[in-house]
């Protein structure tokens, strides 16, 4: 029997509650008050092992008044509730308004019949639609992020649809434009069937492995070449919004072992020329020069003496003569500057690019060249500078082309064309820094003494 004035033994539950350090948030007025604070006298009378308890003290009462403003409710959870979901093959823009929870009366047939909208009118699946939503239901925005990583000069950005409810009771649609954070991704890979095959193993993105189908198309034929095996490490950028990934950039760095040979390639920006892809000895991975600057022609007069059939009489001809529609496109053979742009007499309409050590190119007789060109810009191997037309001395519409070495025209069908440029002095120093960079990220791929006497077995 308890004695009055003692006070009461804390039960085995205000213990463990004692104990754990647990908390009681009070909204029921005093009583719950008093409760809370005759509970922790009782917890505090816990005897420790090696502790001395106090003298006993007699209860007291405490007067407390509480604030008027006392919420009676809890409070509710002010921040939206976000959630997202991937567009499927086959879904409707009904299905994805259902998915996300969204009942908002005249959603639908605003981003359906709006012009400002029309970027939701293609359901691309794999993207990704996200909406917040209010602690009742209502729309606070929807996002359809149709382009979620692009390249926007030499820049990576997120590109989205923004929906929201105007203050009128409608809606407002805008397109909304931020830059991607940039990372550095380092994989491997190693062939059992195809390149993609391996890729989607690896988790390597399609635009990827397209570029390492590109960088060492001259030098792997990906549809033959192909042996069961085969292994690649690659370093390359990855492109992220808010935290979730939206895209890779650009191959920075690649090995790949192909029937026994080993190919690399790095990316490098010279301070003279154009940036491209090298292997690990500086040498670029394009031939310096291609054989043809349209891609879809014939060829309708060589070099050499013919009758000119303009003034009928035998004379030099000191190009090649490429027959063509007008406005055929025409590609510039390797990389270099505009040196002349412009009219050339009988030339008509000329471009003369000079490209590394003394070689020059000329294309003639052009409808029109490429927009913005103007002498001094550097163009790369490829670049559509001009169009095919017939201006100057011409009969027809053909592009007239000149190889030229210190200024001499040379045969560009029979010449041996230049190999691969290779970089020299400060750009091959800084070359060398960036790639060490790039080996030390690829080594750890790489596999150790274990690793191969695991693999021989």
């Amino acid at each position: 029997m308890l004695k009055k004035g003692n006070p009461v033994p804390p039960s085995p539950l205000q213990t463990e509650h004692a104990r754990r350090g647990r908390h009681h948030y009070v909204t029921g007025g005093l009583t719950a008050l008093a409760l809370g604070l005759f509970a922790a006298a009782a917890a505090l009378a816990v005897v420790q092992p090696g502790y001395q308890a106090p003298p006993s003290l007699e209860p007291t009462s405490l007067a407390i008044s509480l604030p008027d403003d006392l919420p009676t409710e809890p409070t509710r959870f002010s921040q939206p509730f976000i959630d997202e979901t991937q567009i499927r093959p086959g879904d409707t823009l009904s299905a994805i308004l259902q998915r996300l929870g969204i009942d908002e009366e005249g959603l639908q047939a605003f981003l359906t019949h709006d012009p400002e909208a029309r970027s939701i009118y293609k359901l691309y699946p794999g993207r990704t639609v996200r909406a917040a939503l209010d602690q009742d239901g209502r729309l606070v925005w929807l996002r359809y992020y149709h382009t979620p990583g692009a390249a926007d000069g030499g820049d990576y950005v997120a590109k989205w649809l923004e929906v929201k409810p105007s203050e009128d009771g409608e809606f407002v649609a805008t397109e909304e434009t931020q830059a991607t954070e940039t990372g550095i991704r380092v994989a491997e890979g190693r062939i059992t069937s195809s390149l993609f095959g391996a890729t989607d193993a690896a988790g390597i993105p399609d635009n990827i492995t397209l570029q390492m189908a590109d960088i060492l198309a001259s030098k792997i034929d990906f549809l033959r070449d192909l042996r069961k095996g085969d292994e690649f490490r690659i370093v390359y950028e990855t492109q992220s919004h808010n935290g979730k990934s939206v895209g890779a950039g650009r191959i920075l760095a690649l090995e790949f072992h192909n029937n026994g040979k080993e190919h690399q390639a790095v990316w490098f920006a010279p301070e003279d020329g154009p940036a491209g892809y090298y292997d690990f000895e500086g040498k670029s991975l394009r031939g310096a020069f291609l054989r043809n600057a349209l891609k879809f022609s014939r060829i309708s007069s060589t070099f050499g003496v013919r009758k000119h059939p303009i003034h009928n009489r035998w004379m030099g001809h000191k190009g090649v003569d490429y027959a063509a529609r007008t406005g055929t496109p025409i590609h510039a053979t390797a990389d270099g500057t505009v040196d002349f742009i412009g009219n050339q007499r009988g030339y008509g309409k000329t471009i003369v690019l000079k490209h590394h050590g003394k070689f020059t190119t000329l294309y003639a007789h052009q409808s029109r060249f490429a927009a913005g060109l103007k002498k001094g810009d550097k163009v790369q191997q490829g670049q559509v500078i001009g169009y095919v037309g017939a201006t100057g001395w011409a009969t027809g519409p053909h592009l007239h082309y000149e190889f030229r070495v210190a200024n001499k025209p040379i045969d560009p069908l029979s010449v041996d064309l230049p190999v691969a440029r290779a970089l020299e002095g400060k750009d091959k120093q800084a070359f060398m820094t960036a790639m060490a960079g790039y080996q030390q990220q690829l080594q750890v791929l790489r596999p150790g003494p274990a690793d191969v006497q695991l693999a021989s077995r």
